[in-house]
């Protein structure tokens, strides 16, 4: 053989087991979910990990909420692996439709994404609620004509409040975004403003571990409600079925009800939609 065709073969062939340990380098890194952690053994959930109580970071580094306790059980049952996989929210189609996760399995509205995935049912009945101060006027939403209300960015509260309760929205003085919801609470608390309108579990949460419980009260009317399902990817039935089916004998067990009273500061013992009666 030509010693320069050789010369170049053996160069190529250099370069491509270059290129083949970079890659696979990568993935063991966590650059991406590799093939052995991606196999019918083994459940990929990705999850946003600041969530609470659905997804989050308990105080020794743990990936812990009631999804993914849920998750670990239906895992437990059908034998499998549970990998926990934090994402990049804004990310999570793109990590869904390659294969690097299973499902999205994290306090996820169904509404507004009815045809882009394959559902379980409704587990969850999320609603948005007004919070004020315990002594404050404030005891209808129609009072909050006029009044200063605060509520995170991105969240199903301002969606609502920007969508089918617009109306509501104009009546108030102002509507003011702020980053989290503690800073609305430390507002509300120093009178800052009027009214905090947030999801019912973070607001469960801010007045039975946050506050004292005298010191806020949550509002009757609910300003809108939605519901929270695992997305798999479009037409992958068979893993949602599968996990369904165990859902649902976790639920007729009472196994369900259990975990939830775990995270009974959060209110979702009473946000859990028995969707085996539906």
């Amino acid at each position: 053989m030509n010693k320069k065709i050789l010369v170049s073969l053996s160069i190529m062939i250099i370069i491509v087991i270059g290129l083949l340990i970079v890659h696979f380098s990568y993935a063991n890194l966590g650059g991406e979910t590799s093939a052995n952690d991606n196999d019918d053994n083994t459940l990929v959930v990705g999850f946003d990990a600041e969530f609470p109580p659905y997804g989050f970071k308990d105080d020794q580094g743990n990936y812990i909420g009631f999804d993914l306790d849920l998750a670990q059980e239906v895992c437990n049952r059908n034998n499998w692996t549970l990998k926990k996989q934090a994402i990049d929210w804004d990310s999570k189609d793109t990590e869904l439709n390659s294969g690097s996760i299973d499902c999205i399995w994290n306090g996820f509205t169904m509404e507004g994404r009815e045809d882009q995935y394959t559902w379980s049912k409704a587990y969850i009945d999320n609603r948005q609620v007004i919070v004020v101060k315990n002594d404050s006027d404030i005891n209808s939403l129609s009072d909050l004509s006029g009044k200063t209300v605060e509520t995170q960015k991105d969240s199903s509260a301002l969606a609502a409040l920007q969508g089918d309760q617009k109306s509501l929205a104009q009546s108030f003085k102002k509507l003011t975004q702020v980053a989290d919801y503690n800073t609305a609470f430390m507002d509300l608390e120093s009178g800052a403003c009027d009214a905090v309108a947030v999801d019912y579990g973070v607001a469960k949460y801010q007045i039975t571990t946050g506050n004292d419980s005298t010191t806020f009260k949550i509002l009757e009317e609910n300003i809108s409600t939605e519901h929270y399902g695992i997305g798999f990817k479009k037409d992958n039935t068979e893993l949602r079925d599968k996990v369904q089916k165990t859902l649902d004998e976790m639920y007729e067990d009472g196994t369900v009800q259990r975990i939830a009273k775990k995270y009974s500061n959060y209110g979702v013992p009473e946000s859990l939609r028995n969707y085996t009666k539906d």
